[in-house]
């Protein structure tokens, strides 16, 4: 049923943030009806089956993996680079469901994740102010007047682009290159390299025991062994783009936005009277809403009221985001409104955001912050009888050093090596897997009535 009062426009009679300055509004309104005659990118079916799994991460039965670029660019548009990341995440998926011993739900922040919402509207180098780059779909990262001017024409650039990397992303999973047995044989070349090999025998032992069981048993073959289900996912910030994308489910009637599987408010555009709200509180697809520091325990109760007024299992899942020194005092007020409020929710951690710092000219995130944040988490759930159902990382396949520490021990003085991010940092191939066999060391060591145990013993 359309929720009452709400129509895919009815954003644009509320306040808005983190909005670009479009000079030329008939070339805007000419590509928003151009980009609202193409074809769906998702279709609104991926998106119930991606809900009902998003319920079971809110029981207890089911872990979340969300990860991808701070921000994909025009530029990186190759096959190579997306095989890359959808290949390490599906190695951290195994290394999971392995640990755990719990299916992992597999959310990439690709084929959509163009925008990025922005601190100031302007930028200032060496006297010189423009606009602020605020993503490829938006407007251009060279540092000239003529880049940072937005440009409507780049949505259907975002589009096709979107449309090629799901097209290369549906092959993967389902072509055999997402095979069980592929994906753990790339993980034993990363446990042979990694200084940390020791620690991961255990869980690659336990891995090929069951994989020659499951021959042994004639299951070698099995959909579940040869192909995974693989979403999309991104911040839900530029509403022209993601109206014009809104469709209709020619089986419920309902509104589906069909740019992505699921879509998620950010820290900065939650306000419960805002477009961003209220564009997504519509739609039908699974959502998501950052919780930063500054959230107040009310506020976020009555978020959940507007955003899932049906207390649906698996329609919000809410992503902290709080710093490695905040979330201890931050975290356990809005874990206890939200139980106390009765609203099902998915909790996930983005150890990411909040751990930013500037080393030199470089912006960059610790390793050991990111672990660290990761452990208030869980310890925040345990403490509140709570379940801790995921992680949000901002990674890459690629071989870049832009966050600092991991096995390897990567220093600010290996920044300049291979720092490619126009955005923000984030973890290379290898610091993204051990996180993954990390947190699932602590997945495996959980009760068998199903309470967490600390995460992430000391480094």
């Amino acid at each position: 049923m359309t929720v009452r009062g709400w129509q895919p426009g009815s954003w644009r009679e509320m306040p808005i943030r983190q909005v670009p300055d479009y000079p030329d509004q008939a070339k805007l309104n000419a590509m928003e009806s151009r980009l609202a005659s193409f074809p769906p990118l998702v279709f609104a079916g991926e998106a119930r089956r991606l809900q009902q799994s998003l319920a079971k991460a809110g029981q207890g039965r089911a872990f979340v993996l969300q990860g991808g670029d701070c921000a994909e660019s025009f530029a990186d548009f190759r096959a190579n680079p997306i095989r890359d990341t959808f290949r390490v995440l599906l190695q951290m998926a195994v290394v999971l469901t392995f640990g755990g011993s719990l299916p992992v739900v597999k959310l990439g922040r690709m084929a959509g994740q163009f925008a990025k919402p922005r601190s100031s509207d302007t930028e200032t180098v060496e006297g010189t102010t423009l606009p602020s780059y605020r993503g490829d779909i938006i407007n251009g990262p060279e540092f000239t007047a003529e880049a940072r001017i937005p440009d409507p024409s780049r949505m259907e650039f975002a589009y096709m682009q979107s449309a090629g990397t799901l097209n290369l992303l549906r092959a993967f999973a389902t072509g055999g290159y997402a095979d069980l047995h592929e994906v753990h044989r790339w993980n034993l070349g990363f446990v042979q390299r990694s200084p940390l090999a020791e620690r991961y025998q255990d869980l690659t032992a336990r891995i090929d025991e069951t994989l020659r069981f499951m021959a042994a048993c004639g299951m070698s073959e099995a959909p579940q062994v040869r192909e995974t289900d693989f979403y999309t996912s991104h911040e839900a910030l530029l509403l022209p783009y993601e109206q014009a994308l809104t469709r209709v489910d020619s089986t419920t009637d309902e509104w589906y936005a069909c740019s992505a599987h699921f879509l998620w408010i950010g820290d900065r555009t939650r306000q419960p009277d805002g477009a961003h709200v209220e564009f997504l509180r519509g739609v039908k697809n699974p959502l998501g809403l950052k919780v930063g520091p500054s959230t107040d325990p009310d506020e976020l109760v009555r978020l959940t009221e507007i955003l899932n007024p049906e207390n649906i299992p698996g329609r919000l899942t809410l992503i902290s985001r709080m710093g490695a020194s905040k979330i201890a005092d931050k975290l356990p007020p809005l874990l206890r409104a939200v139980k106390r409020a009765g609203r099902e929710v998915v909790w996930i951690s983005d150890p990411m955001h909040g751990n930013t710092h500037t080393a030199g000219t470089y912006k960059t995130r610790s390793f050991d912050a990111i672990l660290s944040e990761l452990r208030g988490f869980f310890d925040a759930h345990q403490a509140e009888g709570t379940w801790a159902g995921g992680v949000h990382v901002e990674m890459t396949g690629s071989d870049v050093t832009e966050c600092i520490g991991g096995a390897h021990k990567l220093s600010e003085a290996d920044l300049s090596a291979n720092y490619a991010t126009f955005c923000d940092p984030r973890l290379n191939a290898e610091q993204a897997l051990e996180l993954a066999f990390l947190v699932a060391e602590e997945l495996k060591a959980r009760r068998p009535d199903g309470a967490a145990l600390p995460l992430l013993a000391a480094q």
